[in-house]
Formats: structure tokens, C-alpha cells, sequence
């Protein structure tokens, strides 16, 4: 991949009330080229629209690939990729971390109803994940608007050493100092 080439990461910092959502363009060079921020409700249903808005106030479309931090930040608030990646127009790839069965098991201990419907309706239409060796590491992958083997390439290029790529690994800083400073003041 040419170093000039940008991706956008979001990644999320935890909080009880809110999640920070950091989003990070860095080039393939490993150059930060631009930050935004933004938040979403903890157990809600907001996360899709605030990754839209992100992107939309970032204004960055020289952003080839958009990088997410998971599937469903701020407590099982599940993430659309579907509607991002329409809203946004270019590919969006999700990445975890962690070996799992799925989330449907921890949604059903969480939430009845038609709270629980509605996150199972969107969980159950996204793609299905896939593992990705990078640097001896194993991440796994969702992705829409790529095909399964240029998301690994994608990630594998803008991972310079262990499994988190560098846009989701700044962009995780960068919100978790965020809420930082804003306890602060």
C-alpha cells in the first residue's frame, strides 16, 4: 500500500454516562494526519449515528478506508456497518480483538424486548467476522465494501507491529485522553 494512503479509526473510551469516540486519520506511513471526537449513549442505540456524524464532521474524504473498534461500543450499543458504509461512502472495516462465540449470549443477559430485538436485528445483519494473522497476532474482521482479503491486507498494512492497527490504537488513546481532560476540568 502507498504511504500516502489514509484510513480513519474510532475508538471508543468508556464511561459510565458516555462514550468518548476519538476518530483518527492516519496515513499508511504512520503519519496522524487529523483528529475528531465525538460521544454516544452507554446501552443505547446511537453509535451508528455518531460514527456517521464523525466521519461527516471530520470532512476528510482523502480517508480511503474507515477502521472500527469493534461492534458495539458503549455497553452493546450495536454498530450498523451496513449504514455506515452507505452514509460514508467508502469501505468500513470492523475490528475486534478477542476470540468470541458472539454477542447474542451477553445481549440477551442485558436486555428484553424490544430493546433487545432491535440490537439483535442489527447484530444479526452484519457480516460475519473473520480471523487475521498480523505480525504472529490474530484480530478478527468484519467488513463491507471489501472483499474478506483486502480488509486483511487493509488491516495488515496499517499495523506496524503487534495486532492493533495504528489508527484504532491512536484513536483509543486519544479518546481515553479525552475523558481525561474532561474530568479534569
Amino acid at each position: 500500500m502507498k504511504a500516502g494512503v489514509r484510513a480513519l479509526g474510532i475508538a471508543e473510551s468508556f464511561r459510565d454516562d458516555a462514550s468518548t469516540l476519538a476518530g483518527v486519520v492516519v496515513r499508511a506511513s504512520r503519519v496522524v494526519d487529523g483528529f475528531a471526537f465525538s460521544s454516544c449513549t452507554v446501552g443505547g442505540t446511537d453509535s451508528t449515528d455518531a460514527v456517521i456524524d464523525l466521519v461527516a464532521d471530520l470532512g476528510r474524504e482523502d480517508a480511503r478506508y474507515v477502521l472500527l473498534a469493534g461492534i458495539a461500543p458503549a455497553w452493546f450499543n450495536v454498530l450498523d456497518l451496513h449504514r455506515v458504509h452507505a452514509a460514508v461512502d467508502r469501505p468500513v472495516v470492523s475490528v475486534t480483538f478477542e476470540a468470541s462465540t458472539g454477542l447474542e449470549p451477553a445481549l440477551r443477559e442485558a436486555f428484553d424486548g424490544d430493546a433487545l430485538a432491535d440490537r439483535l436485528d442489527t447484530y444479526r445483519a452484519q457480516p460475519e467476522r473473520h480471523p487475521v494473522t498480523v505480525n504472529e497476532e490474530t484480530v478478527y474482521v468484519r467488513s463491507v465494501g471489501l472483499s474478506r482479503d483486502e480488509a486483511a491486507d487493509v488491516v495488515r498494512a496499517f499495523t506496524p507491529e503487534g495486532g492493533r492497527p495504528e489508527p484504532l490504537r491512536v484513536a483509543r488513546l486519544a479518546a481515553r485522553a479525552a475523558d481525561r481532560f474532561r474530568d479534569a476540568v
